[in-house]
């Protein structure tokens, strides 16, 4: 579908499981050498193994590892051509704005944002000198839909605080990084996109989320689903591909109909 990206490096930080995984099998399908940046080495090497890419691992919220992890990049594949800044992380709780702790808010936030400027800082700077590139990063829906409002997914799951403030805050601040960002380097021939997933269907969401929610979840988007891995794998597909070569800055929602701006 996409026969340039064949032979191309592709870099996906999160990529041992889940949304990061699937985007790595389905850039791998294209024929692209593919390298997945994770923090677990055995899931990291399963996937690896899968696509005949290769895994490293790598804390994305710590400079130094991903410049340690881009350079075995650079030495056993080549330069990135195509990066995808999905990983993500920090754990808090939902509940009232003042009840949450320091230390959780630091921790999401470096677990989202921080990790994506910290990736786009070590990655950028060689696809400006090559004047080539696509980035792709990694919103959610909650970071343009306040998810505590009716209709916002967290009182469908029963949470009628939704998503940690942090995490929204995150969110909405890497589509505000990816936006300055492609105002920065476009000229250098480098675009840079973003994806915002809605509800998707993964292991975690599985475990944590019984039929019956679900059901309601589902019903909750227009096209009647939860979304899928591939879903987003697919978008980003696009995004890194020559059909998306005048599109930058852009933030696609991939959610369902959920969010319409």
């Amino acid at each position: 579908m996409y026969p340039e990206l064949s032979g191309t490096v592709v870099v996906v930080t999160g990529g041992s499981r889940g949304i990061g995984a699937d985007t790595a099998r389905a850039f791998a399908a294209e024929g692209a050498r593919v390298a997945v940046i994770g923090r677990d080495q055995a899931a990291l090497d399963g996937v690896a193994k899968e696509i005949g890419g290769i895994g490293v691992v790598a804390d994305v919220t710590d400079l130094a590892a991903i410049e340690a992890a881009r350079q075995r990049i650079e030495d056993e594949l080549g330069p990135a051509g195509v990066l995808c800044a999905f990983a993500g992380g920090g754990i808090a709780r939902p509940g009232p704005t003042a009840a949450m702790s320091e230390e959780e808010w630091r921790s999401v936030v470096d677990g989202n944002l921080t990790a994506t400027f910290l990736t786009l800082k070590s990655f950028l700077p060689g696809m400006q000198e090559r004047r080539a590139g696509a980035v792709v990063t990694m919103s959610s829906s909650a970071g343009r839909l306040p998810t505590n409002l009716p209709g916002g997914g967290g009182r469908e799951l029963g949470n009628p605080w939704g998503a940690p403030v942090a995490y929204e805050a995150a969110k909405a601040g890497v589509q505000a990084l990816t936006r300055h960002v492609a105002a920065e380097v476009g000229a250098d021939g480098v675009r840079v996109n973003c994806v915002a997933p809605g509800t998707i269907r993964t292991e975690r969401t599985d475990r944590y989320m019984s039929p019956e929610v679900q059901r309601t979840v589902a019903a909750s988007h227009p096209l009647g689903r939860i979304g899928e891995t591939r879903d987003v794998a697919g978008a980003a597909l696009f995004l890194a591909s020559a059909q998306a070569g005048w599109l930058t800055g852009l933030t696609v929602d991939v959610a369902g109909g959920r969010v319409m701006l």
